[in-house]
């Protein structure tokens, strides 16, 4: 069974939830919210993506902010009904 990633959900929306939530303009994304973007396994948080967390968050900002702090997102990653474009 592989590691679950919920702590990293937990973390990522502790320091990051303002910089991809739908509302208000793409952010650069602090310090704070980058020390934990690293340390995530972004292919295991994609697959806990549902409908519910796509109301909340904008799926293009995650990718945004995920790139900004120096994480790879592989083209044609899908994160819950997003797929990640080319870079």
């Amino acid at each position: 069974m592989g590691k679950s990633c919920e702590g990293d959900v937990l973390g990522l929306v502790s320091q990051c939830e303002k910089y991809v939530r739908r509302s208000g303009p793409e952010v650069k994304p602090s310090w704070g919210c980058c020390a934990v973007v690293k340390t995530v396994d972004v292919a295991c948080v994609c697959k806990l993506v549902n409908k519910d967390i796509e109301q909340v968050i904008d799926m293009e900002k995650v990718v945004y902010v995920a790139r900004s702090c120096g994480k790879t997102v592989a083209p044609g990653t899908h994160c819950g009904s997003y797929t990640v474009p080319p870079a």
